[in-house]
């Protein structure tokens, strides 16, 4: 009996060696097409000690076997064996040899130009108004489509660089477009002509890119190598900045780069460690670094209507509680916490009028709520429950009520609502594809009409008159993740993302 048990041990120690030595086959089967053959990232992160140095290992372990909610990562535990999950996981917190490197002379020698400056016609191409085109992101098979606003109808399309991330920024006339990729690539699209100009690869894994308000340059906020990379507006390389924190020693991903127009500024948050970061490029290109340490880390951010402060929020406690801070970028220090429950996505709040109050409104990763905080005193003021937790909330000046969805439930993702921003009631729920994620509302110009995503490969733009809430149409899209009217994100629009 004791022979029979050592050589069931001997048998399960074998096996669980095999299972361990086949994690770069199993990685290469089931991974390597979204984060890259070569773990350096592609529509997922890259997958490398460096990235995950903050995902504690019982965690990834988890990811691994659950998957993420309302991402493409989906969850192995019904194809590996828990001995192949623990082996998998180990391999992709074990160093690439040799580590991968990304420099100056990388990037400039991947910058490829389609078309010479000037070598294409100075006026649009199309008879649709400039000011009112969107810009639709399909991530189903990695192209954008271009949409007459007025006429609600596409007029182009084109392939672009695999999983764009992040909100694509326009130039200040509205007549270019940058598009960011998860693993580094910058594209340059001319929406007068509908094509793609230059290219630029400027890291390993990015995290999203943004525009000076003049037009000038082009930052792009990196997770792989941690730096900053800045591009002149036709996506030469001018400068890296690699992000060592004030301590000295420590670098850091970059969480998010956004523009401060009024400021002629980028400002930065860090991912891995406790600073905003703010460039100036009043006087030409930014070069200094003024910096705000703070306590505790802040993944995302929005900016008042003065751009002088930024709403905050910051990284999950234990019992996975996010909670926000205000941080005045004049006094460069946090001025105030913010009363926010749950998980609040802030990187997603708008403005609004509200009972004599300007507010900010955010949505919750974590919890059916919408929060409403004064942006004078930072107090809480208001809530609506919701359907569940969700990702957007979006509005327009024009309009009465501000759009959320939910799609973090797996009962309600397939449900928008619309929340009368001056009762706070739901006014209606728009359920047009039960099952389907429904998601991400940007309006026309005029506020007149508003559309929604239906994020399936073989999904739609679902468009809605914004009074009525009625459906006007539906447009076939390939997982149609965001779309970005031209005109609402150069006027900086209430209601939208900047």
């Amino acid at each position: 009996m004791k022979r029979v048990i050592a050589l069931l041990a001997l048998g399960a120690l074998i096996s669980g060696i095999a299972q361990a030595a086949d994690a770069p086959t199993n990685f290469q089967t089931h991974c390597a097409s979204c984060h890259g053959a070569d773990r350096l990232g592609g529509f997922g992160p890259a997958l490398l000690p460096e990235n995950l140095e903050r995902l504690r290992k019982p965690e990834a372990l988890r990811v691994i076997r659950e998957g993420r909610i309302a991402t493409q990562m989906q969850g192995f535990a019904d194809r590996l064996s828990p001995e192949e999950i623990q082996a998998l996981a180990a391999y992709v917190y074990t160093p690439v040899s040799p580590a991968p490197k990304w420099d100056e002379a990388d990037t400039k020698a991947s910058r490829i130009v389609h078309h010479a400056p000037g070598s294409l016609p100075n006026k649009p191409i199309f008879q649709a108004d400039p000011k009112n085109l969107f810009v639709v992101v399909e991530a189903g098979d990695h192209h954008v489509s271009v949409l007459d606003g007025d006429k609600l109808e596409p007029i182009g399309r084109s392939a672009t660089r695999f999983a764009l991330h992040g909100g694509p920024k326009y130039s200040p006339d509205g007549r270019y477009v940058y598009f960011g990729s998860r693993d580094g690539w910058v594209s340059k699209y001319d929406l007068w002509n509908l094509t793609t100009v230059v290219e630029v690869r400027a890291g390993i894994n990015a995290r999203n890119v943004a525009v000076s308000n003049d037009g000038k340059w082009v930052m792009v906020g990196n997770y792989l190598p941690q730096n900053l990379v800045l591009l002149d507006a036709d996506l030469n390389f001018v400068r890296a900045i690699p992000t060592m924190a004030a301590a000295g020693g420590k670098t850091s991903r970059v969480s998010a780069v956004y523009d401060a127009a009024p400021r002629s500024s980028f400002v930065v948050a860090m991912k891995d460690t406790p600073e905003i970061w703010e460039l100036s490029y009043a006087k030409g290109a930014p070069v200094n670094v003024a910096r705000t340490v703070l306590d505790d880390i802040l993944d995302d951010f929005y900016f008042d209507d003065s751009y002088a402060n930024v709403f905050g929020a910051t990284r999950p406690d234990g019992n996975g509680v996010g909670k926000g801070q205000v941080v005045n970028l004049n006094q460069r220090a946090k001025v105030a916490d913010l009363d926010v429950p749950g998980m609040p996505h802030l990187g997603s709040g708008i403005a609004f009028d509200w009972q004599g109050k300007r507010v900010m409104a955010t949505p919750n990763l974590k919890e059916g709520l919408i929060t409403l905080i004064d942006t004078q005193t930072w107090r809480t003021v208001g809530s609506v429950r919701t359907l569940g937790p969700g990702f957007f909330l979006r509005s327009h000046e024009k309009s009465r009520y501000a759009f959320t969805d939910a799609m973090m439930s797996p009962t309600a993702k397939d449900t928008l609502i619309a929340i009368d921003k001056q009762t706070l009631e739901i006014a209606g729920q728009l359920r047009p594809v039960p099952g389907k994620t429904f998601a991400h509302v940007e309006f026309t110009r005029d506020g007149r009409y508003a559309l929604a995503s239906l994020m399936e490969n073989d999904g739609a733009l679902i468009i809605f008159d914004a009074q009525t809430l009625h459906e006007v149409k539906r447009l076939p899209m390939s997982k149609p993740i965001g779309k970005y009217n031209v005109w609402n994100k150069i006027t900086r629009s209430e209601g939208t993302s900047h």
